[in-house]
């Protein structure tokens, strides 16, 4: 008889998952890499459907040779059978067994019909999302998400707009808007809530300086990639509004244009500085949150936003590791690296050997540069303190139950809420079909409240006939 080799399930075919998948499988593993897209690569990877046509993917892409490294390793280890990949697989639950793990999933874009993939052990290679305060407006047609802007390039070749406001804060705004203004959109401005100009924090400690500036030399890459991004917007000529901020929409069917205006260092708008832009689109976001959705089921321990791990990528529940932007957003560069260590350890623990943490040491090296520089990237793009204030009461604020920021504060100032589950029983807020993904920010903002994720069973809607029906056969490897 044959041993029969462990089964690693990789949820998530992003930068993280791909190099867990790899990682795992040339030592040994068998892996099961489910992903919900069509394509391999995440959102950072994304790429134009087949039958586009793309003549120049690349063009849309940083780090293409990096891909086609991860795209042509993926295409051979699933050839020789190492790697099953699942696309169009939607993970709504991850359950623990006996004697493992069942990942539940739901098929193909309509997502009713369930498979199930049993595993040793699982990587959570599950990704971000964005938040996007709500500010009066922001529900109008025409109003997108810059991740959403992205993919629409990416994916789709095509721009959400003619003449674009891409606006909010956060380091995704530079790709975003140069894409658009590449593809032949006219950006018209680019509006930073933040000074990212000023990335080493301000600190009475003159210990937390140096180390700020140690952490951003560390990495020259990163600060070259900034100035090429900005070179790029002055030759699209996009004007840059630095320390300003969207603070109301336009339009009647749908949007005409956007006001902005400079905000003072607490966040707030300064009197007589409001100037209105003309568009047809505005792509805004406010950075990304650590999708923790599968983590929170399984019973895995947060560190603030994000998974908690060790030095091995492991989680606090055994035999689950957690690698990328769901332990913390710091982009493609460090979810590689993450989830190298996660795909190594894995396959090591999952056979019974102890792992050597000198296998991956430049791994961890690159992890260790990469923290650092992004803690100070996550401080220079920080929130303004009180841009909740501004949101008026009539603002929608969860679009799902149309819950306004006036129903969110009476339930806090009349009704006694105290933190974001109250509000939510309290005023439906967060009961809709995203699940408060979209709006758990702006609702806890507005609320005063911490934004603290609560614990799903399910991940995502399921349909009733689903969970009431039989377990569903298995789709991984055959033994």
């Amino acid at each position: 008889m044959t041993e029969r080799r462990p089964v690693l399930a990789v949820i998530g075919a992003g930068p993280a998952g791909l190099a867990a998948a790899l990682a795992a499988s040339a030592r040994g593993m068998r892996v099961v890499l489910v992903d919900s897209a069509a394509e391999p690569g995440g959102q950072f990877y994304r790429q134009p459907a087949p039958g586009l046509g793309a003549r120049r993917p690349q063009a849309l892409h940083h780090q293409w040779r990096t891909w086609v490294r991860l795209r042509d390793a993926l295409a051979a280890h699933v050839t020789a059978g190492r790697v099953t990949y699942l696309s169009d697989h939607h993970v709504w639950c991850v359950e623990r067994e006996s004697a493992g793990f069942v990942v539940h999933a739901l098929l193909g874009s309509e997502q009713r019909e369930p498979t199930a993939v049993r595993a040793d052990g699982v990587v959570l290679a599950t990704g971000g999302y964005e938040q996007v305060w709500p500010f009066p407006g922001w529900t109008l047609p025409g109003v997108i998400t810059a991740g959403g802007a992205q993919a629409l390039l990416k994916g789709g070749l095509t721009l959400p707009g003619r003449t674009v406001v891409v606006a909010g804060t956060g380091p995704l705004l530079l790709p975003v808007a140069t894409g658009l203004a590449a593809a032949g959109a006219h950006v018209t401005a680019l509006v930073e809530s933040a000074a990212p100009t000023t990335l080493v924090r301000r600190s009475a400690n003159p210990r937390d300086a140096v180390r700020g500036v140690r952490a951003l030399a560390a990495q020259p890459g990163k600060l070259a990639e900034a100035a090429g991004y900005v070179a790029q917007l002055l030759r699209h000529r996009v004007s840059v509004m630095v320390r300003q901020a969207v603070v109301e929409a336009h339009g009647r069917d749908r949007l005409e244009s956007v006001t902005v205006a400079a905000l003072d260092p607490e966040g707030r708008p300064v009197p007589g500085t409001a100037q209105r832009l003309a568009c047809d689109t505005l792509a805004v976001g406010h950075g990304l949150l650590p999708h923790t959705d599968l983590a929170d089921g399984l019973g895995c321990r947060l560190d603030g936003a994000g998974v908690r791990v060790d030095d091995e990528q492991r989680t606090d529940v055994p035999g689950v590791w957690a690698a990328g932007e769901a332990t913390g957003i710091g982009g493609a560069a460090l979810s590689l690296a993450e989830g190298h260590i996660a795909g190594r350890s894995a396959a090591a623990r999952l056979h019974g050997t102890e792992p050597d943490p000198r296998a991956w040491a430049p791994a961890a090296r690159n992890r260790a540069r990469l923290r650092a520089f992004f803690a100070e990237v996550e401080r220079a793009y920080a929130a303004p303190v009180r841009w909740a204030e501004d949101v008026t009461d009539a603002t929608v604020v969860c679009r799902c139950e149309e819950v306004t920021a006036g129903a969110v504060r009476e339930a806090v100032d009349s009704l006694g809420a105290g933190d974001l589950r109250t509000v939510k029983l309290l005023t439906r807020a967060g009961m809709g079909w995203c699940q408060g993904r979209m709006c758990e920010p702006g609702v806890a903002g507005v609320a005063g409240c911490d934004l603290t994720p609560g614990r799903r069973p399910l991940a995502r809607p399921v349909p009733l006939g689903v969970l009431a029906a039989p377990p569903p056969p298995d789709s991984g490897p055959n033994p």
